[in-house]
């Protein structure tokens, strides 16, 4: 029996590139108003979700329900002042948020949001366009939107915008390669990297029989490719620069980080830029690992389930499951410190993937070997490998205490050990104010 399917991407790639230029437009700019009204609504969301979780009403009072609060920030930001700080590099520095815009829409372009469907009398698929390497597109604006964060602290003149455009810099290197390696999972699974061929290699489950009992084992890599899927979820969150893992935008150590002198429609646009990368790594995680547009399993409950315009209700409802995800863990853990951050990345989430890839590719290589002696060598051969890797897992060493006591001289970064606050130099002690008095009683 054959458990893992794979799709066939020339099927899919051959429903694109038929649409006439106007009924593209239409796609883009409907992409477009989506994901403006998605970010309004998942702001929104995110106020009402953590307010529920700290015992308070959140906004209640523009529009129903509060629904028209975050239009009215929008305004707000958009009629104050828009400041461009002396030592700025004028250029970049309006450049900048921008670059994380662009490269925020552009990485929708691909995500399908359904099946085949009419519009204006021409049969179309609900995706913009597709590419037989449409998965590197979203990984290549993500690490493109980057840039804008990083031009936008350096741009700034002001050291904690570069130190938290730094800081982005450091985190998208170190969770893309993760991110990165949990997809290449995907593409030995599924034999494509096009969005929409990994929707349909997920399309049907396998048949499997017990007995008299016929079932399907779903065929959602969410089940089938477990490990790549709980890595890629938290490497998005640390690719998107949310909490757990705010760290460029660390309010309590940078003020605002790489944001840190914007103000009006620019700071706007990386606001937007944020919400819009929410959105896009969930359509993203929905995409590569749970069905996509298919109808929550089992599919059989109803015929027409993936049929017509009833794949994008599936399609937005898994994404705001993913999205709520993103709103719990803001209101539910505490930020890293950037030391334990690193290490889950680098110490953690990067070799437990290639130890998952090296088992994957051995079962794929060991299934499709001729002769069972040979099946089994390969397979036990690879087995033997990961468990020798858990084995010498390199563990935290325990801390042990220096032998003398640091009395603070030179123990950098430690400080000196008295209490006492040096005075400001912009500040007149008592003494230095009594001094010029006495003298003057004096003459």
């Amino acid at each position: 029996m054959t458990i893992l399917a794979r799709g066939n991407p020339d099927k899919t790639l051959a429903l694109f590139g038929h649409d006439p230029w106007w009924l593209m437009l239409i796609k883009a700019v409907v992409i477009f108003v989506l994901l403006v009204v998605l970010t309004l609504l998942t702001i929104w969301f995110e106020r009402k979700a953590v307010a529920w979780m700290q015992v308070r009403p959140g906004p209640n009072r523009n529009g129903p329900f509060g629904l028209l609060q975050s239009l009215a920030d929008g305004l707000k930001l958009a009629f104050k002042e828009d400041l461009i700080p002396k030592d700025a590099d004028k250029i970049v520095f309006i450049l900048a948020p921008v670059i994380s815009a662009a490269c925020a829409i552009t990485a929708f372009s691909v995500i399908p949001l359904g099946g085949m469907v009419n519009l204006f009398g021409y049969d179309t698929p609900l995706q913009l366009t597709d590419l037989p390497v449409g998965v590197l597109l979203v990984l290549s604006c993500s690490a493109l939107g980057v840039y804008g964060i990083v031009l936008g602290g350096w741009a700034s003149g002001s050291t904690y915008s570069l130190l938290g455009s730094l800081r982005a810099a450091a985190q998208v290197i170190s969770y893309e390669i993760a991110m990165g390696l949990s997809i290449v999972a995907v593409f030995l699974t599924s034999g494509t990297l096009s969005t929409s061929g990994i929707v349909d290699a997920q399309q049907h489950g396998q048949p499997m029989t017990i007995g008299s009992t016929s079932f399907h084992i779903p065929g959602w890599y969410a089940l089938l490719l477990l490990p790549s899927f709980i890595i890629f979820c938290i490497s998005v969150v640390g690719e998107t620069n949310r909490a757990p893992f705010d760290l460029p935008e660390a309010e309590s150590e940078l003020v605002g980080g790489f944001h840190t002198e914007y103000s009006s429609l620019k700071f706007a646009l990386f606001f937007l830029a944020e919400y819009i990368n929410m959105v896009t790594v969930s359509a993203m995680a929905t995409t590569l690992f749970l069905g996509g547009w298919q109808a929550p399993f089992p599919a059989s409950w109803w015929p027409a389930a993936n049929t017509g315009w009833w794949p994008m209700l599936w399609f937005f409802a898994k994404v705001i499951v993913l999205l709520f995800c993103f709103v719990w863990l803001r209101g539910t853990l505490p930020r890293f410190r950037y030391d334990q951050f690193m290490r889950l990345g680098w110490k953690v989430l990067v070799p437990v993937n290639l130890i998952w890839i090296v088992a994957l590719a051995g079962f794929y290589a060991g299934r499709n070997a001729v002769g069972l002696s040979t099946k089994v060598a390969v397979i036990g051969g690879v087995g033997l490998l990961v468990l020798l890797a858990l084995l010498f897992w390199p563990t935290r060493k325990e801390y042990k205490p220096p032998a003398e006591p640091d009395t603070g001289l030179g123990g950098y970064p430690v400080p000196p050990l008295s209490l006492e606050v040096p005075p400001s130099p912009g500040v007149k002690t008592l003494e230095a104010t009594r001094e010029p008095v006495a003298a003057r009683e004096g003459e």
